[in-house]
């Protein structure tokens, strides 16, 4: 599973690496040529909103696994033994639940650009495609979040074996 997690963390940081080039490179191009040629071109601008938006989906859920997400920890911070073990577990199904249910809706909501023909304003692209950045991050805080609560109560199980 640990392998799963670590394939899972190269394919979100080779996207978001690229989407991050490719909006740095579409807004300075978009500022030379507005500032220097004279003249705006709309995708440039629209590419780099796309490209924000997969690295904020992506972001978002990497930042959860590393735990540097703006989360509130007073109340985990104070609980020792069983009870901080089952509110951890009880925030990642939480979370989980959460993550399932927008997959869900990720789907259903790509289904219907797909059944409108809905196309972006500037590129001209399909637009489920943009859209499957929730798709493809909220499926991917799924199964990192399914895995590491596995690994997490694999981990507990295995501290009890070794205290007995």
């Amino acid at each position: 599973m640990k392998k799963l997690l670590k394939a899972l963390q190269k394919i979100e940081n080779f996207i978001i690496c690229i989407a991050f080039i490719v909006m740095i490179l579409a807004m300075f191009a978009q500022v030379v040529n507005r500032n220097i040629v004279k003249s705006s071109i709309g995708w440039f601008e629209e590419i780099s909103v796309f490209c924000m938006i997969w690295m904020a989906m992506l972001g978002t859920e990497l930042g959860m696994r590393d735990g540097t997400q703006a989360s509130v920890t007073f109340l985990v911070g104070k609980l020792k033994g069983t009870s901080k073990k089952v509110v951890t577990i009880l925030t990642r199904l939480i979370i989980i639940v959460f993550s399932g249910v927008m997959t869900r809706a990720s789907i259903q909501l790509i289904m219907k650009q797909m059944a409108t023909g809905q196309t972006s304003a500037a590129l001209k692209i399909p637009m489920y495609i943009p859209y499957s950045a929730l798709l493809f991050g909220f499926g991917i805080m799924f199964c990192v979040q399914l895995t590491s609560l596995v690994v997490y109560i694999k981990e507990m199980n295995k501290e009890e074996m070794e205290a007995r």
